[in-house]
């Protein structure tokens, strides 16, 4: 990668191995920082959408019919070129995204290579797994035959892979590199707020693929800001998948395109994670692991743990010291080292934030600290905001607000807990924090949340992650990812058994 900057080289759309100009000319990706172009994204048509789902559906049958080996050779390739180049991805993502050095560095781009090198073993994974036989005592030609069976996960097809604006880089990198390995080929749709950082992965995906001899048009990227170009990506009769992942809304629209015509789906969308405090608990730990919905991505965060469930004997203590923890975090230039918290993605926004801070006044929940504008002379900042005497039918309580602002509100005993923890449209991750494990472990098993933390707010990722309820459809991550992206196939097969095994004479 050079050092000119990205708003001296307008992109280009990747349709059918080809890098084409955009039918509807460039638009500008803004830095939420500094209110300043980063770069010039292109802008595709519907026709051009309609035109990568073909080039797609034309790679698929070679591209399916490589070898595992050569699969995991190009992803473990596109892993070395992101590497080479980790410096300037990581400046371009941060001035995308607005997040914090660190993060961009290591959580973005970082979590990209270590997805697209996971999923290169992945490609080399059993596909068969071999089924209990059976006999069949009336078999062909009134012969007893055994019947053997394998359950084989083949590919599904081409795969539209839409993304989030949060983390432009590892989010496509986590549904591209196992669509890929298993033999998929994709349309990558990014979030039109940040998508050179998805482009730059595209192009690195496309040089390991061009190295490797890989037909034109397992990858194409198509971006853009106008809806009509995702719709195309979702609705083109040579889509056989859709893997999305954002705003339930949005995923309510696409399932139901899905399902007139029978695409398979992965949906990842939102949440509205209840973190369970009880008296017993380190309250250290807990307020660290609450605090990253500040921190981590300025609340932008679908596993945020942005619902505070305290059990009322630690209740006022918890609230003062996570108000202590939020009011001790630096606002600022996501540049700067001792930058905890950076801008939200668009001025958009960070209106649509600060209106649910003044709805949650009106709705009489206690602004504790927050609320107000950071006085910034520039940039899409929202301070970090807590409220506390909340009541579970609030909307602030009830909606995904996807910003640094956290609910508190308190319990009594364990299964009051569970039943406010349970009362959300949402169910994508819960945290239980205890001394007592044994509880924990019980209260996690009444949770309806597709991932529950004990005691962390940490993922392991080798562990299946997807929602229960409005936060989206199917499991992803490790081994799961390629479950997620493949079908599967029964194989049966019959041999006549002989006269002599009958009676058992083997």
């Amino acid at each position: 990668m050079s050092d000119e900057t990205p708003s001296s080289r307008p992109e280009r759309l990747l349709i059918g191995g080809e890098w084409t100009a955009p039918g509807h000319g460039h638009y500008e990706v803004t830095d939420p920082a500094t209110e300043e172009t980063v770069g010039l994204a292109a802008e595709a048509s519907r026709d051009q959408a309609y035109e990568a789902a073909r080039a797609a559906r034309e790679a698929f049958g070679p591209w399916s019919r490589t070898a595992p080996e050569t699969r995991a050779r190009v992803l473990d390739r596109a892993a070395e070129l992101l590497a080479r180049d980790i410096g300037p991805y990581a400046r371009l993502a941060r001035a995308e995204t607005g997040a914090t050095t660190g993060t961009a560095r290591a959580m973005q781009v970082g979590v990209a290579i270590a997805r697209l090198k996971r999923y290169a073993r992945g490609a080399l994974e059993p596909v068969e797994t071999p089924l209990p036989p059976q006999i069949n005592e009336a078999g062909p030609f009134g012969k007893a035959a055994v019947l053997g069976a394998l359950a084989v996960r083949r590919p599904v097809g081409v795969v539209t892979c839409i993304t989030s604006y949060n983390n432009p880089w590892a989010n496509p990198a986590g549904k591209i590199a196992p669509a890929l390995a298993m033999g998929n080929t994709v349309v990558i749709k990014p979030a039109p707020q940040d998508p050179l950082s998805v482009h730059r992965l595209t192009e690195a995906l496309q040089e390991a693929l061009a190295e490797a001899g890989a037909p034109p048009g397992v990858v194409n990227l198509v971006t853009g800001r106008d809806p009509a170009v995702g719709e195309a990506a979702v609705d083109s009769p040579d889509v056989d998948m859709v893997s999305f992942t954002g705003s339930t809304a949005v995923g309510q629209r696409i399932a139901e395109v899905c399902g007139r015509g029978m695409k398979r789906q992965l949906m990842e969308l939102g949440g509205k994670g209840a973190a369970l405090v009880f008296d017993d608990a380190d309250l250290d730990a807990a307020v660290a692991g609450i605090g990253t919905t500040y921190s981590f991505y300025s609340g932008q965060i679908c596993t945020a743990p942005t619902r505070v469930l305290a059990q009322r004997g630690i209740h006022d203590r918890l609230v003062e010291r996570l108000a202590a923890y939020a009011t001790r975090l630096k606002v600022g230039d996501p540049a700067a080292a001792d930058t905890a918290v950076g801008p939200v993605i668009s001025a958009a926004h960070r209106d649509r934030v600060e209106s649910y801070v003044e709805l949650g006044r009106k709705e009489g929940a206690r602004l504790i600290t927050g609320g107000d504008r950071p006085p910034l002379p520039r940039g899409f900042y929202v301070a970090p905001t807590l409220f506390t005497d909340c009541a579970p039918t609030m909307r602030v309580v009830r909606e995904e607000i996807f910003g640094p602002v956290v609910v508190v509100l308190p319990f009594t005993d364990e299964e009051e807990a569970v039943a406010l923890a349970n009362d959300s449209d949402y169910g994508l991750l819960d945290y239980v924090w205890s001394g007592d494990v044994a509880r924990a472990f019980r209260v996690a098993g009444q949770l309806r949340a597709g991932g529950v933390g004990v005691n962390t707010v940490g993922r392991n990722m080798e562990a299946p992650f997807g929602g229960f309820k409005r936060s989206g459809v199917g499991r992803d991550v490790g081994s799961y990812a390629l479950h997620a992206y493949s079908e599967t196939q029964a194989v049966v097969w019959a041999g006549v058994r002989r006269a002599e095994d009958r009676a058992g004479k083997f």
